[in-house]
């Protein structure tokens, strides 16, 4: 599995966790889910991802999208 493919799908789940919890619990959740789609779009834009370079010092394969 490549690091870009972990992130994605650390992003998606943790959007689906807020929106979950905010329903549920209190809408103060949307914050996070606010949170991942800031850090999303900072990322595309510098390509700069946090948990893309831990990911990397794992040991992960790295595509071309982080690297």
């Amino acid at each position: 599995m490549s690091v870009e493919r972990v992130v994605l799908a650390f992003a998606g789940s943790v959007v689906l966790l807020s929106l979950l919890l905010a329903h549920y619990v209190s809408a103060d959740w949307l914050w996070v889910t606010a949170f991942v789609g800031v850090n999303l779009l900072q990322s595309s834009i510098t390509g700069f991802c946090p948990l893309a370079k831990i990911l990397r010092a794992m040991g992960l394969q790295a595509g071309c999208a982080f690297q």
